[in-house]
């Protein structure tokens, strides 16, 4: 598994934008909360591969299903 770097200022801000993370309730008159924005984008990154392993595994449930068909047809003929 690849390590990831945590992201601080700019960089984190950056991307919690591309991932749609509210920036809300983070900015005080010390600046902007870092760990709760690292939490809000460290979810939404594991959402986002959440995601992705679902479609995988619907696509594999899929391709199980047409090779039972296949095989039971070939048992059959």
């Amino acid at each position: 598994m690849k390590k990831r770097k945590i992201l601080l200022g700019k960089e984190l801000e950056s991307r919690a934008k591309e991932l749609g993370v509210s920036l809300d309730h983070l900015y005080s008159e010390a600046g902007i909360n870092e760990p709760e924005l690292q939490r809000r984008v460290l979810e939404a990154e594991r959402s986002l591969r959440e995601n992705r392993l679902w479609i995988i595994a619907f696509i594999s449930a899929i391709a199980s299903v047409v090779s039972a068909i296949a095989a039971w047809i070939a048992v059959g003929k």
